[in-house]
């Protein structure tokens, strides 16, 4: 599986953690690291949320799947 988010590389632009985010929104720790390590994606509501709370438009959170 192609690495689908950014999740991960945001995170560290903006020097905050997976466990962070985990709390702000209402997700396990586990989830997170799953979602930072392309495993599993979190579902676009969520997504939306994180892009927020990151400051970010949701396009910065998605890794770019289209062949050039």
């Amino acid at each position: 599986m192609s690495k689908l988010n950014r999740i991960k590389a945001v995170l560290a632009e903006q020097e905050k953690t997976s466990k962070w985010l985990a709390g702000q929104v209402g997700k396990s720790a586990c989830t997170v690291s799953k979602w930072c390590s392309n495993t599993v994606q979190p579902d676009l509501n969520t997504l939306d949320k994180i892009a927020k709370l990151l400051d970010v438009d949701v396009k910065e959170l998605l890794n770019n799947t289209e062949k050039e």
